[in-house]
């Protein structure tokens, strides 16, 4: 069982930056994660994954300005995210796939204003 706490939420002007990290209460070394957003009336969407500590994918929407890392000994996933649009805002969700199993974050609200 794994439980996931965002953190690092709020809200910028475009052109800022802000750093989302999720706590994972269990061991989350040979777990999958990332990272999906969800914008009001719009379908969760994944923007980064990590599969392990060198593989990563990005969405098209958002390569090169998020960058997602992740220190297994803090049992924490980071997303850096740079430049930031109005249309990055979005409720921000973690989730770690261990073993098939999917887990997930509450989210996190992110608000970027022009």
């Amino acid at each position: 069982q794994v439980q996931l706490v965002e953190s690092g939420g709020g809200s910028v002007q475009a052109g800022g930056s802000l750093k989302l990290s999720c706590l994972a209460s269990g061991d989350i070394s040979s777990c999958g994660m990332g990272w999906y957003r969800q914008a009001l009336g719009k379908e969760r969407e994944l923007n980064s994954f990590m599969y392990n500590t060198v593989s990563t994918t990005y969405a098209d929407s958002v390569k090169g300005r998020f960058t997602i890392s992740r220190d297994n000994d803090k049992n924490t996933l980071y997303l850096q995210m740079n430049s930031l649009k109005t249309e990055d805002t979005a409720v921000y969700y973690c989730v770690a796939v261990c073993r098939g199993q999917d887990y997930w974050g509450q989210g996190t609200q992110v608000t970027v204003s022009s």
